[in-house]
């Protein structure tokens, strides 16, 4: 694989999520398949290294009072899927390495003289690495210390607990003078640490091919992610020459580093492009818009400044956004832009939101005068009609309890339960069917004909608005003639609007990170957040004139489409990005004849979607 090509193609290649993992994963699968430095004639075939090695390792297992063992079964090279080099053998580990299970804790010590020790547990072994940081300390009894101490160059290996602990493998140092390792923990030693380099072992236990052995081990045998001895032992080492081992650890090395600057690349890449949409959008959010400037005529020149930065955001979206998040952060300033009247200019001909909650007032009580509503709902609440936003002309601040003509919780559970639900029947809107202001059905969570008989107060109408009162607040959708006559859930709220009243902009009112964080600040529950009406009803809010209301929400659906259309355009980015990668990696393997093609339209494909 050449640094040259991936540095290339690194800018496209690296908008993959997981590019820089999989550059790392395919660096060591190159090397314990022996395609990442070529072989050498004058090495040492692995023969005679395998040989010496085998001697050793029983004069080692006779040292250290280890009895002989049942053989294990063997794994052919052509069960690996993959042809080892022909200089290359292929041991199992217990044909090379004396391997010894740790300490167990909690054993009957009494009577015997011990010796206080830190020692090493599952946590301590990374992939490639010991994390020191938080040993414990044990007792064990001093005649067993030469079993279990450890020396310079053991290779340490984690049994299991989850799929990530499972065959983790480090080399340890002597970065503690005495130390030992707990019965989760196999110390796997080479007799002859000069001609086994313990770098390779750890190159090919943390590769994937490596991963997959003990995975397929450890489903044979348990419902766990673990190993035991025997496995270890069985498991296959593709082995090179010694001199082959230290070109490929050298290589490793080299690549490796490669991949750290490719990170430290893409890191300060992203943070920078998130600065800028942090910036951006931020200006855009900010309650007021200063300019530099001590001119007199300051409110339009503020005016001016920020429709320029506007102007500059919405042009180059594309650019700016490149990752889920910025698109999530995009909707939401949106959203804040809409309900404080920066989205759409203001139209003076316009009939002003004062005359509008008039005319609410007057619908409120015709609706009283023909019992169709409570004098209730005539109640304005007491308290100042603070903003933190300054109103842009012709817009009122109002509480909502001035703007509602109903609102409605639904169903007390002693009302509803779950006894009366059942497949096929009325959808039941609960907060959870309420999803990016639509009202989705949610299977088995519906009733039937008598049960919505007997609560027929709850059912929606048509220009309902639906809330949902518990977890995630802010989630709303209007009710359209397709759902009229479903059920309001347990879990949520009936918001009716005057007919004089956009619901559309109050949906999108609702859910603006302005409500969402008065909500969230004022709902009440210690595991899961709950609304009631006083909260929802003392929201003050920005009331525009109604024209401008559809005239904003029009402008919101349609950046709403551009933002649609930007996560398309990222996943369509991420795909082409994977085929790239895909495709240089592959060239590691293949001629580069046989991939020249794929990587032209490949690129050709990126490059016009950049542009």
């Amino acid at each position: 694989m050449s640094p040259e090509r991936l540095l290339q193609h690194f800018t496209r290649i690296s908008e993959a999520p997981d590019a820089i993992p999989r550059l790392r994963n395919f660096v060591l699968d190159l090397a314990v398949r022996g395609k990442l430095v070529e072989q050498d004639p004058n090495d040492e075939p692995a023969t005679a290294l395998l040989c010496k090695l085998l001697e050793a390792k029983d004069r080692l297992q006779e040292e250290e009072n280890i009895r002989g063992r049942q053989p294990v079964p063997r794994t052919e090279s052509s069960e690996l899927g993959f042809v080892i080099p022909n200089s290359w053998e292929l041991p199992a580990f217990d044909d090379v390495f004396v391997i010894v299970s740790g300490v167990t804790k909690g054993r009957n010590l009494a009577g015997r003289k011990t010796i206080e020790l830190p020692y090493l547990r599952v946590a301590n072994v990374q992939r490639g690495y010991l994390d020191l940081s938080a040993m414990k300390t044990i007792s064990i009894p001093e005649d067993e210390l030469p079993r279990y101490a450890l020396r310079h160059g053991d290779v340490l290996m984690t049994e299991g607990g989850d799929w990530d602990k499972l065959g983790r493998a480090a080399i340890w140092l002597g970065e503690i003078a005495q130390c030992i390792h707990q019965n989760h923990v196999f110390r796997v030693r080479s007799p002859l640490p000069e001609k086994l380099h313990p770098r390779w072992v750890v190159t090919y236990t943390n590769s994937l091919l490596g991963r997959i052995y003990f995975e397929n081990a450890s489903k044979q045998t348990t419902n766990l992610a673990s190993i035991n001895m025997t496995q270890l032992r069985g498991c296959p080492l593709p082995l090179p020459p010694l001199a082959e081992q230290h070109r490929i650890v050298a290589k490793v090395d080299e690549l490796m580093a490669l991949c750290d600057q490719f990170e430290a690349v893409k890191t300060e890449r992203e943070q920078s492009r998130d600065r800028l949409v942090t910036a951006s959008l931020h200006r855009l959010n900010s309650p007021t818009d200063t300019v530099a400037t001590d001119a007199p005529d300051l409110p339009a020149q503020q005016a001016d400044a920020f429709r320029d930065h506007a102007r500059f955001v919405f042009d180059h979206l594309p650019l700016l956004t490149t990752r889920p998040e910025h698109i999530k952060q995009l909707r939401q300033t949106i959203l804040n832009l809409a309900v404080r009247g920066k989205l759409v200019r203001q139209d003076s001909n316009d009939e002003p939101a004062a005359e509008l909650l008039k005319r609410i007032q007057e619908e409120k009580a015709q609706l009283v005068k023909e019992g169709k509503i409570s004098r209730d709902n005539l109640r304005i609440l007491a308290g100042d009609n603070e903003l933190s936003f300054e109103l842009k002309p012709g817009w009122q601040a109002a509480r909502i309890s001035q703007i509602l003509v109903e609102l409605q919780t639904g169903p007390f559970g002693s009302s509803l339960h779950q006894s009366d639900y059942q497949k096929g029947g009325i959808p039941v809107i609960n907060p959870a069917s309420i999803k990016n202001e639509r009202l989705i059905p949610i299977d088995g969570m519906a009733v039937g004909p008598a049960t919505l008989e007997r609560l027929a107060t709850f059912k929606l109408r048509t220009g309902d608005i639906v809330m949902g009162r518990r977890g995630e607040m802010g989630r709303c959708a209007v009710v359209t003639e397709h759902e009229s006559g479903w059920l309001c859930g347990t879990g949520s709220l009936i918001l009716r609007l005057p007919e004089c009243v956009f619901p559309r902009f109050f949906v999108t009112l609702i859910g603006s990170p302005f409500v969402r964080e008065y909500l969230g600040g004022s709902a009440v529950g210690a595991t899961m957040q709950n609304l009631n009406q006083s909260i929802l009803l003392n929201l003050v809010i920005g009331l525009p004139p109604l024209a401008e209301q559809h005239r904003i929400i029009a402008r919101v659906d349609e950046l709403m489409a551009l933002c649609d259309q930007l996560e398309a355009q990222l996943t369509v980015t991420e795909a082409d990005s994977r085929r790239l990668l895909e495709a240089v990696l592959h060239e590691a393997l293949n001629s580069f004849a046989e991939v020249t093609e794929q990587l032209e339209s490949v690129t050709a494909r990126t490059n016009a979607l950049q542009n």
